[in-house]
C-alpha cells in the first residue's frame, strides 16, 4: 500500500505534448498500473483527434470543454466524468474563456 500527500499539481513540471496551448503534468508515473495526468488546455486550444488501444477515465476540474468521442460530442464542465473506450477516436477542446483543466487516468502501456 502507498499513501502520499498529493502535491499541488502546479508544482509538477509541465510537459508540452507537442500541441500548442496544451500542457500535461504527470502526477503518478511510477505507482500502480495506471498513470494519472492533469491536462490544461488554453482558450482556443485542443488535443489532437486520435485513438489507441487503451481507455481513458477523465474528471473535469475546471473550465468548459467539448469532448468528441467517436461520432458524438458532449459539453462538459467542472465535476463531469468522461469515459473514453479503447480504439475510439477522441478529442478534448476548450469551449470556454478560461483554462480547461482535467485529470486523465490511463493504464500503463509497455
Amino acid at each position: 500500500m502507498l499513501v502520499k500527500r498529493a502535491k499541488d499539481f502546479e508544482e509538477v513540471v509541465p510537459q508540452e505534448p507537442g500541441v500548442k496551448g496544451v500542457r500535461m503534468r504527470v502526477l503518478s508515473p511510477d505507482e500502480g498500473s495506471f498513470v494519472m495526468r492533469v491536462f490544461e488546455v488554453e482558450p482556443g486550444g485542443n488535443t489532437p483527434s486520435h485513438s489507441h488501444p487503451w481507455e481513458h477515465q477523465v474528471y473535469v476540474l475546471s473550465g468548459r470543454g467539448r469532448v468528441f468521442i467517436g461520432n458524438e460530442s458532449f459539453e462538459v464542465e467542472e465535476g463531469f466524468f468522461v469515459y473514453v473506450p479503447p480504439n475510439v477516436p477522441h478529442q478534448f477542446v476548450n469551449a470556454g474563456e478560461g483554462v480547461f483543466r482535467f485529470i486523465c487516468a490511463i493504464p500503463k502501456v509497455s
